[in-house]
């Protein structure tokens, strides 16, 4: 199974993720903050992240740059979920995908049972 990340420091939210990537066939770890997915991350590529912006200590929007500048994460797909469409949209060259809240469990299941397949062709 491939392993997603969900960085979501709502932990609600943070179920209904990881519940819809699970319904998507992904191995899922949660994360409340930045710091503690980083620190996972380097010793354990993701093949996809859900990325709430509006994180605890370090920004979402941090931590997406260093994702994506740094070469071990170049396959790893990145779905930005956050309430600020302007900031979200900002964002856009950065992300595979935005998604504005509130996100329901069948919209994440759906799109990231999408993404999952593009990932295995």
């Amino acid at each position: 199974m491939m392993l997603a990340l969900v960085i979501e420091d709502d932990v609600d939210l943070a179920l209904i993720f990881a519940k819809a990537l699970e319904a998507a066939r992904f191995t899922v770890e949660s994360f409340a903050n930045a710091e503690d997915a980083w620190h996972f991350m380097e010793n354990t590529p993701p093949r996809l992240v859900v990325l709430d912006l509006n994180l605890p200590g370090k920004s979402g929007s941090s931590l997406l740059a260093d994702i994506r500048g740094d070469g071990r994460f170049a396959t790893t797909q990145i779905i930005l979920a956050t309430a600020n469409h302007l900031i979200a949209q900002s964002l856009t060259d950065l992300a595979d995908l935005v998604l504005v809240k509130p996100i329901t469990f069948s919209q994440l299941r759906d799109l990231t049972g999408r993404l999952r397949e593009t990932m295995t062709m």
